[in-house]
Order: C-alpha cells, then structure tokens, then sequence
C-alpha cells in the first residue's frame, strides 16, 4: 500500500512540471511564411513557443569571413530583436561552413555580439545556396 501510494505522489509530481495543455502556449510566426503564398520563401524567419524562439537559418555572405559572419549575425539578432529579445537570449547556435578555414575569422567576429556566457554551439562543414561562406540558426529562450 505504502509502495503504491509513493508511486501516486510521484506521478503527480511528474505531472506538477509540465503545462496541463502544452498545445494552449501561445505561437508567434515572425516574418511568416505561408503555404498560400507560392512565390515566398517555404518558412518563417522564427516560431516563438511560449518562451522559446526558434530561428530559421539566415545566409552570410561577403568577402571576407568576417563581413559574411556580420552578415549572418546581423540578421539573426534583427530577428531575434522582432521577439523582444536580444543575442544573449540564444541558449543554441549551429553554424554550417562551406570552408572550415573560416573558422577563426568567424569567431573573432561571433565574440563580438554577445555580453554574457555564450550558447552552446555547433560549427559544421556544410555545401551552402547562394554562395554563402556561412549558414547561421538557434534557439533563444527569454530570460
């Protein structure tokens, strides 16, 4: 009895931590995309869920690794701006590379726009569109 009741009491605690309706959070489309309009691009620019931003990824063009890394970063924190929420919001950030070796020149750049500890990252090797140096997407959170 006492076994079974232990195992209530911790199953409703379970419970305690998530949403009673986890579909009820609110959805934010920043610079939707829509299945009706055929000439746009096939996805928004974000999805904010609840507190959670979902960035979509933004190309980074330039001469140099450094203007295509600005470039990239640039448009994920106007994005993250249009949320109310800045380059220290980001908890994840994935970066595909059409050339390793740009590595550093990204990073010296990358350093630059945060003020706090920096997300969890990924930097990848990737065949890019557009002939861009650089792919750039994450996640934020709202502090």
């Amino acid at each position: 009895m006492r076994s079974r009741l232990l195992s209530i009491l911790a199953l409703v605690a379970a419970a305690s931590l998530f949403p009673a309706d986890a579909s009820a959070q609110a959805v934010q489309y920043i610079n939707p995309g829509s299945a009706a309009d055929a000439s746009g691009s096939p996805f928004s620019s974000a999805v904010m869920v609840g507190n959670t931003l979902y960035l979509s990824g933004v190309l980074g063009r330039g001469d140099t690794a450094e203007d295509a890394a600005r470039n990239a970063l640039n448009s994920i924190r106007s994005t993250l701006e249009q949320a109310g929420m800045t380059m220290d919001d980001l908890v994840n950030v994935q970066i595909f590379a059409a050339d390793l070796a740009d590595y550093a020149g990204f990073n010296t750049v990358y350093r630059t726009y945060f003020t706090r500890q920096f997300p969890a990252r990924a930097f990848l090797g990737a065949t890019l569109l557009a002939n861009a140096r650089f792919e750039v997407l994450g996640v934020a959170v709202r502090r």
